[in-house]
């Protein structure tokens, strides 16, 4: 769902060949805020209520386009290769429903919207084929990484070092995000029927909707 306004860092388009040089070795990042130097006092709270709530609306419609989908090509040759993105989007939404508490954001009112349009986003691209359901992924990843590379920089501006284990969180997930990207090329996004324009489309909206969620 989400998709970024300004540039991202020219470091996120190492994407191909050898984008997935090491994501794995980014691990399962436990993190302990309680410990850390994030407080709900010293914490700059407009900023951060902002990042965790559109973050856990984009992860919120990621899954909801992996569930539309997964009920159109879950039992072809590429259920599979669906499956394992959506199991770490799902994991993605665990972190961000743990920040939501632990910071106390609420939620965007707009949840219901994104439950139906993820859905009918993830399930009209599945019923153009396999090609559609990637060329959908390859769009939605793109920006989400984008998205994700603002919100590095606006930490590492604010404090790196107070907002260390926020950062980790944001990159490891940014990187499963490029590798998500990767996987949709490599499975014949580019070959969706008129591919650049639905790309465009895809990320028009995104736009749209990571505008809104910041704010509502």
């Amino acid at each position: 769902m989400s998709c970024a306004g300004a540039a991202a860092a020219p470091c996120l388009w190492r994407l191909r060949p050898g984008a997935q040089q090491s994501l794995s070795a980014y691990g399962r990042i436990g993190v302990r805020y309680r410990s850390s130097g994030m407080t709900l006092d010293n914490i700059n709270r407009a900023a951060v209520d902002r990042i965790i709530r559109v973050d856990h609306a984009g992860e919120y419609g990621a899954n909801r386009i992996y569930a539309g989908q997964m009920v159109v090509l879950g039992r072809t040759s590429v259920g599979p290769v669906i499956q394992k993105m959506w199991d770490q989007e799902k994991d993605h939404l665990k972190k961000f429903n743990e920040l939501m508490v632990t910071f106390r954001v609420r939620p965007t009112v707009l949840m219901p919207l994104w439950n139906v349009l993820g859905f009918a986003l993830g399930a009209g691209t599945a019923l153009l084929g396999k090609e559609g359901a990637m060329a959908c992924t390859v769009a939605v990843e793109e920006s989400i990484a984008h998205h994700y590379n603002n919100q590095i920089r606006t930490l590492m501006e604010e404090d790196p070092e107070k907002y260390e284990e926020l950062l980790q969180v944001i990159k490891k997930f940014r990187d499963e995000e490029i590798e998500h990207h990767d996987i949709g090329i490599d499975n014949d996004a580019e070959l969706a029927p008129a591919y650049a324009i639905l790309k465009s489309v895809i990320q028009a909206g995104c736009k749209v909707a990571i505008y809104l969620s910041e704010r509502l």
